[in-house]
Order: C-alpha cells, then structure tokens, then sequence
C-alpha cells in the first residue's frame, strides 16, 4: 500500500472521449462542486472501464479519481499480487493521472518486483539486460505486463512496466 508516481503526460488517452470528456468541459466551464465531482466521477469509470477491458478483477474494487492532485485511489482485495500489480499500472498508465494511490490487498502475498518507467530508446531487450543480465529474458517483462502491452516492440516513453523477479 502506499503512493505511486506515474508521468502525467504520458499514458492511454481516456479522458478525452465520451462522458468523461463532456464532464471536464462541463467542469471548465462551471467549476462548481457539482461539475468537479461528475468530472472526476466520469474520469474514474473511464479507468475502471479500461481496467475491465483489461480483464483484470478484484473484490470489491472501486476506483476513484481526484482531478485536483490527479490521483487515482484503488482500493479492493487481488487474487495475487501480479493482479495487483497490473490493476495499479492500468490506473497510472493513463494520461492525465500523476499519483495512484494504493490501497489494494493480496489474498496470495508473493515477491514485490521492481517497476521500471521507460525512457527514450528504451527496448524490452535493453531493460532485461540491465534487470537480469541477459536480453533474451525480454519476454519475462512483456508476459509481466500483458494485456497492457500488446506486443515487445510497442513501448513509449513515461510508461511504467512490472519488473518480476527472475
């Protein structure tokens, strides 16, 4: 548990379509209590929506977002922790959100990996050598963060990844 940082910029563009763009242009306009908690209450089913689409499930998860501090609260009970895990970065992988904040349980506690943000000319072969010593092992990585990344060849600067042990 605890606060995760992500790259404001950087991520899925969620928030610029369907109800949780009419929701922030409503609450630029008239930024009263009403319209900023509809736009956050918009931004947040956008997310809880990808993370579905993701096939990802918790108990009892819910998924708030605070456009203020853009950060994302989750809260719920994984299965595992790779869930847990990949749940968080569903949430922060998204443009518009700087901060996650973490309040997911684990029925099956494992072994925390390291994250990783990408940076230009970034590979998946370069960041498992520098995590295990062997560039081959890319795949260990890509697998760690399915579905978010549909394939090796498709990461982009700012985005987190899940660096599981080896």
């Amino acid at each position: 548990m605890g606060l995760f940082s992500f790259i404001k910029e950087a991520g899925e563009k969620l928030f610029g379509v369907g109800e949780a763009k009419a929701a922030q242009e409503v609450a630029k306009a008239a930024p009263t209590p009403v319209n900023l908690e509809a736009a956050n209450k918009a931004a947040a089913a956008a997310i809880a929506d990808y993370v579905a689409k993701m096939n990802l499930t918790a108990e009892g998860l819910t998924i708030g977002f605070d456009a203020t501090s853009s950060t994302v609260i989750v809260q719920g009970m994984a299965d595992t922790q790779e869930t847990k895990e990949k749940i968080l970065l569903c949430c922060g992988n998204v443009a518009g959100v700087e901060n996650v904040q973490d309040q997911l349980g684990v029925i099956q506690a494992e072994a925390e990996p390291q994250f990783y943000t990408v940076v230009r000319g970034d590979t998946l072969s370069k960041i498992a050598k520098e995590y295990y010593g062997n560039a081959n092992a890319y795949m260990g990585i890509f697998e760690a963060n399915k579905p978010m990344l549909s394939s090796p060849d498709k990461i982009y600067p700012g985005q987190m990844l899940r660096i599981p042990p080896q």
